[in-house]
């Protein structure tokens, strides 16, 4: 069992940064994939990015490569997104979410956390 917290989340102006921070319990947090995902009003649930358990692989969505950034801190169980040169579009809430393999398919994420809001203003 992996228990996922987000924080991090706020308003920011277009073209600013905001880093996303996911705490996760559990001895075990360094053996798990895990990812970002987000979820504007009235859009479905979509992937951003992705990271294996060492940190030594990750992957983007085309939309945010370049301006966002996944990394973690096994030690720390914890898991980071960093967004810069944010946009309007990027306005959504934010989910991290663990999963046994790599995988940018929702489907395949076992655990979920609470997600944080990120609004991006014009």
């Amino acid at each position: 069992q992996v228990h996922l917290v987000e924080s991090g989340g706020g308003l920011v102006q277009a073209g600013g940064s905001l880093r996303l921070s996911c705490a996760a319990s559990g001895r075990t947090f360094s053996s798990y994939v895990m990812g970002w995902f987000r979820q504007a009003p009235g859009k479905e649930r979509e992937f951003v990015a992705v990271i294996s358990p060492s940190g030594a692989w990750t992957y983007y969505v085309d939309s945010v490569k370049g301006r966002f950034s996944i990394s973690r801190d096994n030690a720390k169980n914890t898991v980071f997104l960093q967004m810069n040169s944010l946009k309007p579009e990027d306005t959504a809430v934010y989910y991290c979410a663990a999963a046994r393999a790599r995988t940018a398919t929702l489907d395949e994420y076992d655990y979920w956390g609470q997600g944080t809001q990120v609004t991006v203003s014009s």
